[in-house]
């Protein structure tokens, strides 16, 4: 069952252009009144759970979650191994940004049991922090970070690249600045323009023009090529670390494992259910004073259903998926998984592999990976 907890907390200080994730800005937050509700909703979603393990990753996400009060997230994590239990060297991720109002926490985040973060970088330049709409300097986030790695174990950081007209040269230098800072993990974004954000709507009025495929596919190989140089290679698609040091939070989504999700907008996974937390703020904080808990919806996922969602979210993996183990666990053919002449006809074409059992996306094939999941799933079990 679950052996991984993920924690939304919603709120920023300023809504990011590019972002479609479940954050809000509120001028005042009742720390009181937040506390209550996730640990109610927390104490719930344990109760759920029938064949409890011990937590082997906490995640903090959001939002910003360094905008928590230490004394919050020491509280939470207190009830959290009071419900569960903690397995030995269990994996305490927070999220954060990397001014210096934040930063100042950080000894007392490490305090109340936070080991590793994930620091919003994106960039290490100024005009582009201005352009996506960061609240951080360069300079800011190069001192958090070094303030970061004197209090935690690991940390990792964020950054977007494929900006518009963003040339090798300038990636490159960049990208060499950032695996000089000593983190052991990166992920490394392409910018993408999602439909509800204020760059879709930049994009629209001829504010800007996204970089083309071509020049951003060049730039994906450049990344792949420095990280793997530098001792970090990508184990996902977006994720680079050096070996031990994957989130193993991030591989319980990637692997399909289960995973309890509380706080507004969270998602969950558990005994083949899935669950969705309301996402307003105000709607969660109602829900739960009303039943307990924030669930909008708990769905009963088919096995089908289940091993399609499996497919694609492990095949983001270089390690890519073990069709026998799969098969078994769902108890769905492995013919039926994969597209075998498609399968045959990619693996040819050098863009995915197999041996033995196991089947995965090769390097040269990893930029095309939305494509190559909608060929390699069967559209059947995709439909359920």
């Amino acid at each position: 069952m679950a052996k991984a907890l993920y924690i939304h907390w919603p709120f920023c200080l300023a809504k990011c252009p590019y972002c479609d994730f479940n954050s809000h800005v509120r001028e005042r937050t009742d720390m009181a009144v937040w506390e209550a509700a996730l640990l109610s909703d927390m104490r719930r979603e344990a109760g759920e759970v029938a064949s409890q393990e011990r937590l082997a990753s906490i995640f903090f996400g959001g939002g910003t979650p360094s905008l928590m009060p230490p004394a919050l997230v020491g509280r939470l994590l207190e009830e959290a191994e009071h419900l569960w239990g903690f397995e030995d060297g269990i994996e305490i991720t927070l999220e954060g940004n990397p001014s210096s109002v934040e930063a100042a926490n950080f000894a007392s985040l490490a305090s109340a049991g936070v080991n590793r973060v994930s620091l919003g970088v994106q960039s290490l330049r100024d005009e582009t922090l201005r352009f996506l709409g960061r609240l951080h300097g360069a300079q800011e986030a190069l001192e958090a970070l070094e303030t970061a790695q004197s209090h935690f174990e690991r940390v990792s950081i964020d950054l977007i690249y494929a900006r518009p007209s963003q040339s090798m040269d300038d990636w490159g230098q960049e990208l060499a600045q950032a695996l000089a800072l000593g983190t052991d993990h990166l992920s490394l974004y392409q910018l993408t323009i999602e439909p509800t954000t204020r760059f879709a709507t930049d994009v629209r009025r001829g504010v800007f023009t996204p970089l083309e495929d071509d020049p951003a596919a060049d730039l994906f190989a450049l990344t792949r090529e420095m990280t793997a140089a530098a001792g970090l290679p990508a184990y996902e698609i977006s994720n680079h670390a050096r070996p031990g040091q994957e989130s193993r939070h991030n591989l319980t989504y990637w692997r399909y494992q289960d995973y309890c999700g509380i706080g507004p907008g969270a998602h969950g996974r558990r005994g083949g259910v899935a669950t969705t937390r309301h996402k307003k703020p105000e709607n969660y904080l109602a829900a739960v004073e009303t039943h307990g808990d924030g669930i909008a919806e708990a769905r009963t996922l088919g096995l089908r259903e289940q091993a399609s969602e499996a497919l694609l979210m492990g095949l983001r993996l270089n390690e890519g998926v073990d069709l026998a183990e799969m098969s078994r666990r769902f108890g769905v053919a492995k013919e039926d998984l994969i597209d075998d002449a498609k399968l045959a006809l990619y693996r040819d074409l050098g863009l995915a592999w197999s041996k033995d059992e196991r089947i995965g996306v090769t390097e040269v094939g990893m930029p095309l990976l939305d494509a190559l999941l909608g060929e390699l799933v069967p559209a059947e079990l995709v439909e359920g």
